[in-house]
């Protein structure tokens, strides 16, 4: 036996290395139950619109209101919705589609300070995540547009992770829609002026996402992607 056979054994009958590979895979299981159980519902669901935004935004703000009357007219167009499943925009966005008689679809992420799920999600479209990269492809794979509110950093990390994936074509172009001109406009004028002089993406890039102030806009921004492509939603 070699000094490297016996160093790997000798690892393997190590305690506690034992105990850490057990956790490791345990781990690498409990990801793949999620995959499963994610891709197995999402599946059922049809042609949805996935909302994002802040759930610190209170019921009765602009932008709650706006994220509940942009649900209830993509549900008025045959979409779903989906959404991080919280509270703020994210229950804004599954009351307008329960008012729209839509399919309301909530993936939920389990926190240190234990986000609650909202109580207008279908109770068989609520799925429970404990990781975020296995919660965020489920947005991305089973919408047909991304629909964008004021929000934080978790808000804008889904943004620009949907952006990048479709500027690297790792996933076909969808509708990016952002709501509120004059709360993205400082954000905006970086992108078209640093990044851009920069050269850090190109001039087309910007024309991957759209910016409006209203729901009819945001709407009717979805509706003419899938008309101009002929494209069908979802399948």
């Amino acid at each position: 036996m070699t000094s490297e056979e016996e160093k790997i054994r000798k690892a393997f009958a190590d305690k506690d290395w034992q105990e850490i590979k057990a956790t490791d895979t345990w781990q690498l299981f409990k990801i793949m139950a999620e995959f499963v159980d994610g891709f197995d519902k999402m599946a059922k669901i049809g042609p949805c619109v996935s909302i994002f935004g802040s759930a610190r935004t209170l019921p009765g703000d602009k932008n709650y209101l706006l994220a509940e009357e942009i649900a209830y007219k993509l549900t008025q167009e045959g979409y779903g919705i989906i959404t991080g499943g919280g509270p703020g925009i994210m229950e804004a966005a599954n009351k307008g589609a329960q008012k729209g008689k839509g399919k309301s679809v909530g993936l939920n992420i389990e926190l240190p300070h234990e986000q609650t799920s909202n109580p207008f999600i279908d109770r068989d479209k609520l799925i429970n995540f404990d990781y975020f990269f296995v919660r965020k492809l489920m947005f991305i794979k089973y919408a047909q547009g991304f629909v964008v509110l004021p929000g934080g950093f978790g808000t804008l990390d889904e943004l620009f992770e949907a952006i990048t994936l479709i500027q690297t074509k790792k996933i076909g172009r969808f509708p990016i829609v952002m709501v509120g001109k004059k709360y993205w406009d400082g954000l905006l004028k970086w992108v078209n002026s640093t990044l851009m002089d920069e050269k850090m993406i190109s001039p087309e890039d910007v024309n991957l996402y759209k910016v409006v102030d209203t729901a009819d806009e945001a709407v009717k921004h979805i509706n003419d992607f899938y008309s101009k492509y002929l494209l069908h939603p979802n399948f």
